[in-house]
């Protein structure tokens, strides 16, 4: 499956000869946002999990505290630069400084716990309210999605019909590249918006 979007990237911020995408994963604790960098990156990625000590440390032993950061070549022209947020409020000051400049963002939840929607909420808030941009919801842990709990998901998100709702497996890379597949195209679609508004 290739990641390569048909269209144009016009808009799309340019770093030397190629075109740089930045793009932010965010959701709540232990929705896999980790893991789904590093299943996708091409180099090591650059993570801040530090030990839990609290009750969290029964679901997990370590948390992202500040950012994990992973990138993805799509061909010569086209870069994905992946920002990973922490997903415990108490670090949400970092929230708005990995969502400066993104260009869109993967909301993960985990279909395993039944509040990870809930506490998405606030963040989903967050985001919408920082940047007017794209985003995709990827529910990991997730075979697929029938329509009654799509339904119960954007009801619960407040998200509109044509914000994609996406199964997922945060460690499996072709399910990870559609989850960053479907971003991606709405990305462009919005540059193109923005370029034909402009009259660019």
């Amino acid at each position: 499956m290739s990641l390569r979007p048909p269209g144009s990237a016009r808009g799309v911020r340019r770093r030397g000869r190629g075109t740089a995408v930045k793009i932010v994963i965010t959701g709540p604790f232990a929705a896999g946002k980790t893991t789904l960098i590093r299943t996708i990156s091409e180099i090591t990625v650059l993570s801040t999990e530090r030990g839990i000590s609290d009750e969290s440390a029964a679901r997990k032993r370590e948390t992202t505290v500040a950012m994990d950061f992973g990138r993805i070549s799509i061909d010569s022209d086209l870069v994905l630069y992946l920002f990973g947020t922490p997903g415990q409020e108490r670090f949400d000051f970092m929230w708005e400084v990995l969502g400066e400049g993104m260009l869109g963002y993967v909301v993960l939840l985990d279909a395993t716990q039944p509040s990870s929607a809930e506490d998405s909420l606030s963040i989903l808030r967050a985001f919408r309210k920082m940047a007017p941009v794209p985003f995709v919801v990827a529910v990991n842990r997730c075979l697929g999605l029938d329509p009654a709990e799509e339904e119960r998901l954007r009801g619960l998100l407040e998200i509109e019909p044509d914000v994609p709702v996406l199964p997922c497996d945060a460690t499996d890379r072709e399910s990870v590249k559609g989850v960053l597949l479907a971003l991606l195209y709405a990305v462009l679609e919005s540059l193109d918006r923005r370029s034909a508004a402009a009259g660019v």
